[in-house]
C-alpha cells in the first residue's frame, strides 16, 4: 500500500490501531499523565496487547525499521530505551480475495505494521544499566531514540588515548570505539563467511592499533597485510567518517621463511646454537618426545663440547654415527627441517621480531603449512615465555585463518600454545585476534575466551550456531540479522560496549590488500 506522505502513513496505521483497542486518545492522555515528556512528531507506534519488561509490541504509527533504536516513558523508571527486534504487516487480504484481486476485482485491504521491541533498559541513579521492575503502560507512546540515550544507556564512549574508532552507529552519526585495554586482556574475534571483509576490518581495527602505538604481530597465511604500508583511496565514502588516507610505513616490519615469494620480507630465520633439545623438537612433528629427547640432548652435548656454532648437518650425522633404530622417526624429522633452511648460523632476535609500537608481519605466503604450524609454535611460545618475565612489551597477536592452528578436531603443532596464550595471556599482558572463516570448526576452548567479537555477514548454520552459543546479549532477531548482513556492516559485542551493536565499518586508510581477483575486467 503506498503513501502520499508520511502523515497518511502514521493516519492509516493510527485507524488499525484504533482496531486493536489501542486509540491514540489513549496515549494523548498517558502523554499529560508523564508530564509531556516526549514531542507527538517523534512518536512511531503505540504499546498494545500483554505487556512485560523485558519486551513488549507496539502498533507503528509511523516510518520504522528492524533495528532502530526507540525511547519509551515509564511510570518509575523515565525514559527506556529499547530496539526493534522484529517487524511484521498484518493484514485480512486471504489468499481468496488475493486472486479476486489479480482478477481486477477492487478490495477494500486493511492493514497494520506491527513491531516487537526488546528492551535494553535505562541507566539508575548509580549509573548500572537497569531493566524495569514494573510491565510498561499499554497505550503509551514508542519514539525514535535520540543520540544522548543511545550513548547514555548502552555505554558508547569516546576516548583518544584507549578507544579504537572502528565505525559508525547503524542510523546515527555516533563514532564506536572499541577499548584496546579490554582487547588485549580479553582477546578478539573476527568472524564471518568467505569473501565477508574479515580481513578489510582486521586492517581497520590494525590501523587503530598502530595510531595508539601498540605492539603487533600478524600471523599472515596469504601476504595481504603488507599493503598497510600503502596509503588507500580518497573517495567520496570517506568524507562522512572523518577519514583521510594513510599509510603505516613507518610502523612496518615484515619477516617470512619464504623470501623467494615474499621479496620485501627479512628471512625468518633459527639458530640452533641458541635453542635447547626441547625447542628443536618443537619445531618437529616427533610423537615420542620421550624417547627423542634424551638422544637429542646427548648428541647437542657432544657437539657443543667440540663446536660453538654448528648446523642441523651435524646434528643428523652424529645421530646417524650411533646407529640406533630408535632415533629413525627424530632422523627423519630433522632432515626435513634442513631441507626447509630454517635454520642459519645467524638467527632472526626477538628484539628485532618485536619491536615496541610497530606492527610484525609474519608473511607466510609460499610456506607449506606443516610448516606454517611448527613457526607458529615456536614463535608463539617464545612471545608467551618473553611476556612472562616483562622482556617484550604488552602486545596483540592477530591469527589470520586461525582454525588452521587451533581446530576443534584434531591438533596441530601449536594447538597446545594457542590454547594456553587464549586462557592465560590475558594474565601477561598477550592478547589475541582470532580470524575465521569457521566459526564451527574452531577450538572452542580458543574461542569461548575471546571478550569482543565482530561478526559479519554468516550464513553456514553450524557456524552460526557456534557463533550465537558463544556470544552473550544475542537476540532472535539479531541472530536472523546475521545471515542478511550486507557487506560493510558488522555486530560488535564486548570491549567496553553493553550490548551488541550494528554498525557501519569505516573506510580503511590504507589500501585493501584482500581484494578478489578479477578475471574479468
Amino acid at each position: 500500500m503506498n503513501y502520499d506522505s508520511e502523515d497518511d502513513y502514521a493516519n492509516s496505521v493510527s485507524d488499525n490501531a484504533h482496531d486493536m483497542g489501542d486509540t491514540l486518545e489513549h496515549s494523548e492522555a498517558h502523554e499529560e499523565e508523564i508530564g509531556n515528556k516526549f514531542d507527538k512528531t517523534g512518536v512511531v507506534g503505540i504499546i498494545y496487547g500483554d505487556v512485560g519488561t523485558s519486551e513488549l509490541k507496539c502498533s507503528v504509527t509511523a516510518p520504522l525499521e528492524k533495528g532502530e533504536y526507540v525511547q519509551i516513558p515509564h511510570e518509575t523508571a523515565g525514559l527506556v530505551l529499547g530496539q526493534v527486534d522484529k517487524m511484521e504487516r498484518k493484514t485480512n487480504l486471504s489468499d481468496e480475495k488475493a486472486l479476486l484481486l489479480s482478477q481486477g476485482e477492487m478490495m477494500d485491504i486493511k492493514e497494520k505494521v506491527l513491531a516487537q521491541i526488546s528492551i535494553i533498559g535505562y541507566r539508575d541513579e548509580r549509573g548500572l544499566l537497569q531493566t524495569p521492575k514494573v510491565p510498561f503502560n499499554a497505550g503509551s507512546p514508542v519514539m525514535h531514540a535520540e543520540d544522548v540515550l543511545i550513548k547514555e544507556v548502552i555505554g558508547i564512549t569516546q576516548n583518544e588515548k584507549t578507544g579504537a574508532y572502528i565505525g559508525m552507529l547503524m542510523g546515527h552519526d555516533i563514532q564506536i570505539q572499541l577499548d584496546i585495554n579490554d582487547m588485549v586482556q580479553k582477546h578478539v574475534s573476527v568472524l564471518a563467511k568467505t569473501g565477508g571483509g574479515k580481513s578489510y576490518i582486521t586492517g581497520v581495527l590494525v590501523e587503530e592499533l598502530l595510531k595508539h602505538d601498540v605492539t603487533v604481530m600478524i600471523i599472515d597465511p596469504h601476504g595481504e597485510y603488507n599493503s598497510l604500508r600503502d596509503p588507500g583511496s580518497d573517495t567520496e565514502f570517506n568524507a562522512p567518517f572523518g577519514v583521510t588516507p594513510r599509510g603505516y610505513a613507518d610502523q612496518i616490519v615484515e619477516f617470512s621463511p619464504d623470501t623467494k615469494i615474499n621479496k620485501d620480507a627479512t628471512p625468518l630465520r633459527f639458530t640452533l646454537s641458541n635453542l635447547e633439545a626441547r625447542d628443536i623438537l618443537s619445531l618437529t612433528n616427533v610423537k615420542n618426545i620421550r624417547q627423542a629427547l634424551p638422544a637429542l640432548k646427548k648428541v647437542l652435548e657432544m657437539i657443543r663440547a667440540n663446536k660453538p656454532t654448528f648446523s642441523l648437518k651435524d646434528v643428523i650425522r652424529t645421530l646417524e654415527a650411533q646407529e640406533d633404530s630408535a632415533n629413525a622417526p627424530l632422523l627423519q624429522e630433522l632432515v626435513y627441517l634442513d631441507e626447509i633452511q630454517i635454520f642459519a648460523e645467524r638467527g632472526t632476535k626477538l628484539e628485532e621480531l618485536v619491536q615496541k609500537g610497530k606492527m610484525t608481519i609474519l608473511n607466510l605466503r609460499g610456506t607449506s603449512p606443516d610448516i606454517s604450524e611448527l613457526i607458529v609454535n615456536r614463535i608463539m611460545t617464545s612471545l608467551f615465555e618473553m611476556r612472562k618475565i616483562n622482556a617484550i612489551p604488552p602486545m596483540l597477536v592477530v591469527v589470520d585463518e586461525a582454525v588452521n592452528y587451533c581446530p576443534q578436531q584434531g591438533s596441530t603443532a601449536c594447538s597446545k600454545i594457542m590454547r594456553t596464550i587464549a586462557a592465560e595471556g590475558r594474565k601477561f599482558g598477550l592478547g589475541m585476534v582470532i580470524i575465521t572463516q569457521r566459526a564451527a570448526k574452531i577450538d572452542k576452548n580458543v574461542l569461548s575466551q575471546c571478550g569482543t567479537q565482530i561478526i559479519l555477514k554468516i550464513t553456514n548454520p553450524l557456524d552460526l550456531k557456534a557463533v550465537t552459543s558463544s556470544v552473550e546479549g544475542l537476540t532472535a532477531g539479531t541472530t536472523e540479522e546475521i545471515q542478511q548482513l550486507p557487506l560493510g556492516i558488522a555486530i560488535v559485542c564486548g570491549a567496553g560496549l553493553q550490548v551488541p551493536l550494528f554498525l557501519r565499518v569505516r573506510p580503511r586508510e590504507s589500501r585493501h590488500g584482500g581484494e578478489s581477483i578479477k578475471i574479468i575486467e
